[in-house]
């Protein structure tokens, strides 16, 4: 079961900007923010943020190699697999 969206309108984020922001630094889940009865905006917590970032940033990259697979560009696993050895022996 999905849970119900967090919705407040904007007069209550006005009236308490502070507690709704401590709110939302302290939960997963965003806050949707309406505006004469609409979706105006969503509010997440910096982290739910940077980690939703990361994960995008992620797909962008499977996508890009993908699209590369397909048009015959990359790289030989096996010379991959050799830089891989070598900058790992260098950190050691």
């Amino acid at each position: 079961m999905s849970k119900v969206p967090k919705i407040i309108p904007i007069s209550d984020l006005r009236q308490d900007a502070g507690g709704i922001i401590k709110r939302v630094s302290n939960s997963r889940d965003p806050l949707f923010i309406t505006q004469r009865g609409r979706a105006a905006a969503v509010m997440v917590s910096m982290k739910e943020y940077e980690h939703t970032q990361h994960e995008l940033e992620i797909l962008r990259l499977l996508a890009r190699g993908e699209r590369d697979i397909e048009a015959g560009v990359g790289f030989d696993l096996e010379a991959v697999l050799a830089e891989a050895d070598a900058l790992l022996a260098e950190q050691q």
